[in-house]
């Protein structure tokens, strides 16, 4: 039997999808995911099953929508021991190491990970075992500590370290350390081949706090493009995820901007350093698996809005590249709508493993081959117990629960987001299919109170 090939998985944090060179962005300098685009698949429309931190890396890694995994909001994990990608090709003999941020809250710390090299560990609150209620509420944080607003993140942008940009140097640091003993480990000449790897760099940049360094900063800041359209009349889609409205000048957005981009290009270097090392240790990356996402994107001011939580395009639409030269052709790029969770099934089918039951999961392989007539072209993304999007074709749907409007957009005809069709007779049909198939993911008032999952397998 053939070795399983190893897999290298990059992953960054809030990275707007059009945001990159290979995505069309003729200001920002992404040469290393360029080049992965360049000789690898493009997916134009992927998309986060849900545009938070927390949910959306935990549905991606069990393959399963919010409602089916029930991690819906910030905070909430997997149960300890759910099967993740990590786990179940760490049944199959890999090696499934990390370094960088996964963001398991809860006692699961690893969730199939058999190594991780620079953890982000943290066991929430809610989370901790025996936890006595009584006593955390003796301690109250000061008044004005902890997360800062939208409003002081963008007026202090600029130039500077920063946590993320720091965590992201010991992060790469443990990847390197990790590669040189896995591959090479000259100081014992026992290194762990034969078996495959999975490895994740997962990266905290261009999270917020927006800071770069001095050359970036000054580099991106008279060039950068500003998304100051106006805000969208809806009592969800027109606040921004802190609650308060931004009030940011063109200066203070440019600044954010520019160091929003500084920090996108330091990720691609990141990458670019990890994979230099790994060919410096004698490996083709040409029969290895490379995979490029990011958990949602930022919404960068658009409509008056920062950060994510929302469905429109830039803070729910992702980057995503999958690279295997040896098997697939290089420039391949795919417009059908997919889902992080679908990472999944085809990570495993990729690599020759069993894909579990029961997953909102389907392979991209059949995609990228060039068959696209049976895929079912849609994409779901799910926030909070009430809050649900759904993209078919070109349309992308929004449900808000019983006290805010239906939300429908065309984006052949209103790429920008600026136009509500919900009551339009002319897309009348479609809006009952969707609210049809709302019903089906246990959604809305006429909510399949047996929902089990997406109903993909």
């Amino acid at each position: 039997m053939n070795a399983r090939p190893n897999i290298l998985f990059l992953m960054s944090d809030e990275h707007r999808a059009d945001v990159a060179g290979f995505a069309g962005n003729p200001v920002v300098r992404t040469p290393v995911l360029d080049e992965l685009a360049r000789t690898g698949t493009v997916f134009n429309n992927a998309y986060t099953p849900s545009p938070i931190c927390i949910p959306g890396r935990q549905c991606m890694m069990s393959g399963q929508l919010p409602q089916t995994c029930g991690c819906r909001r910030y905070g909430e994990d997997l149960p300890p021991g759910t099967m993740t990608f990590a786990r179940r090709l760490a049944q199959y003999a890999y090696h499934s190491t990390c370094s960088g941020k996964l963001h398991h809250v809860g006692q699961d710390q690893m969730q199939g990970w058999t190594t991780r090299v620079a953890p982000d560990a943290e066991i929430y609150e809610p989370h901790i075992e025996g936890r006595v209620a009584s006593e955390f509420a003796r301690y109250t944080p000061e008044r004005g500590t902890g997360k800062r607003s939208n409003q002081i993140e963008i007026e202090r942008a600029g130039i500077g370290e920063g946590p993320c940009r720091q965590r992201d140097r010991r992060a790469l640091d443990a990847a390197l350390d990790y590669v040189d003993q896995y591959f090479a480990d000259s100081w014992y000449d026992r290194p762990k081949l034969p078996r495959p790897l999975l490895l994740k760099l997962s990266l905290l940049q261009p999270h917020y706090p927006f800071y770069t360094d001095e050359a970036k900063f000054t580099y991106y800041l008279n060039r950068v493009p500003l998304y100051l359209e106006e805000r969208f009349d809806h009592p969800v889609l027109s606040r921004t995820q802190a609650g308060a409205p931004v009030t940011a000048t063109p200066r203070d957005v440019r600044r954010a901007t520019a160091a929003y981009y500084g920090m996108v290009e330091s990720v691609d270097t990141a990458y670019g350093q990890l994979m230099a090392r790994l060919a410096y240790l004698g490996q083709d990356l040409d029969n290895w698996i490379i995979v490029y996402t990011t958990d949602h994107g930022d919404m960068l001011g658009q409509h008056g809005i920062w950060e994510k939580t929302q469905f429109y395009q830039g803070s729910v639409r992702v980057p995503l590249i999958i690279r295997w030269p040896k098997h697939f052709a290089g420039g391949q790029v795919i417009d059908e709508n997919v889902n992080l969770c679908d990472l999944f099934a085809t990570l495993c089918d990729l690599s020759g493993v069993p894909v579990p039951p029961g997953l909102d999961s389907r392979s991209l392989v059949p995609l990228m081959r060039g068959q696209q007539e049976d895929w079912h072209n849609e994409s779901i993304s799910q926030y909070g117990s009430d809050r649900v999007m759904i993209k078919q074709d070109h349309l992308k749907y929004q449900y808000y629960g019983e006290t805010a409007p239906e939300v429908l957009f065309d984006l052949a005809q209103d790429p920008a987001e600026t136009t509500n069709l919900a009551d339009d007779g002319t897309y009348a049909a479609d809006m009952a299919r969707f609210r049809e198939r709302l019903a089906a993911l246990g959604h809305g008032p006429d909510a399949d109170p047996n929902y089990v999952n997406a109903g993909y397998a």
